[in-house]
């Protein structure tokens, strides 16, 4: 009898469990991590600005999934992933002056030969091969003869893609590579930011020097040069800038392409555009600390001061 009465009342709570709804499956996302990556353009002397935006990006501590560089940017970029200090990398680019990467060397492809870049980047760098570097790290430089971009990550030696990627048509001699004539990454792309997604990157932070303002004449034959390549690159930059989730714009539109004497000034100019940023980064970053999972990208959004 006690069996039996038992048995009823397992059947009976079995009926009552049975007719309940279904539960809801919660479908709240997770709180995550973005993977930032950080896209540095050209500008020669003017590159000197990047410092100034890592130097805010590391004091308040927000992380650097990968970091990609063209001409200039590259230079910065590989100091940093190579885990070169912050303070280090600004003293050399305020101290750095243009005979330091190149000497003259007139042949019919340009006047100018890199080989004392390769010198100077082995004592910036306290890493030279992809593989190494603390941060993932990505150089462009373009290829002469098709147009296109040629990239470089993951490994190998980081010398040369970087000396390609400064390679100024006519002043500097172009890169052999393989059977490849390589130059300057930013006359096919101005800022890496597509890289710096294919590397990983959730968020694409890109730092674009502006082109210097009308009242900047130029007095000489580089000057002019120098002043016509940023009129086509301001001409294309939707090809970078629709593969940016932000835009920092360090003003330094007032130096000139060589003002290496200016270093401090555009470090300034990179920290005070970085810290105009820092709202939206961490907007990104504020809720989703606690996780690591990754995040889709978010609309384009821009900044310039």
């Amino acid at each position: 009898m006690a069996s039996t009465g038992l048995m009823e009342k397992l059947r009976s709570a079995f009926r009552r469990w049975s007719a309940l709804p279904p539960p809801i499956p919660d479908l709240t996302p997770a709180p995550v991590i973005p993977k930032i990556g950080l896209a540095l353009g050209g500008g020669f002397a003017r590159g000197v600005a990047h410092v100034g935006v890592l130097k805010v990006f590391e004091r308040e501590n927000i992380p650097i999934h990968c970091i990609a560089g063209v001409s200039a940017g590259a230079i910065v970029a590989a100091a940093y992933a190579s885990g070169a200090d912050v303070d280090e990398i600004a003293k050399v680019g305020c101290a750095m002056r243009f005979a330091d990467v190149a000497r003259w060397s007139i042949c019919r492809l340009g006047l100018m030969g890199s080989e004392r870049m390769a010198a100077f980047l082995k004592r910036l760098l306290k890493e030279v091969r992809f593989e190494d570097m603390k941060i993932p790290l990505g150089v462009l430089a373009t290829d002469v003869a098709t147009g296109e971009p040629a990239v470089f990550y993951e490994h190998g030696d980081v010398i040369l893609p970087i000396r390609a990627s400064c390679s100024y048509p006519g002043l500097f001699q172009p890169i052999r590579y393989q059977d490849r004539l390589l130059v300057d990454g930013a006359m096919s792309v101005e800022v890496p930011a597509l890289l710096a997604r294919t590397m990983g990157a959730t968020h694409v932070i890109s730092v674009a020097l502006p082109m210097q303002r009308p009242e900047v004449v130029p007095s000489n034959m580089m000057q002019v040069v120098n002043r016509c390549f940023q009129i086509l690159q301001h001409r294309a930059e939707d090809t970078w800038r629709r593969h940016s989730d932000l835009i920092i714009s360090p003003d330094v539109a007032g130096v000139e392409w060589d003002g290496f004497k200016s270093g401090i000034e555009m470090i300034r100019a990179g920290e005070l555009a970085a810290e105009a940023a820092l709202p939206q980064i961490k907007k990104w970053l504020g809720p989703a600390r606690s996780s690591a999972r990754g995040l889709e990208p978010l609309p384009t959004e821009q900044l310039a001061s």
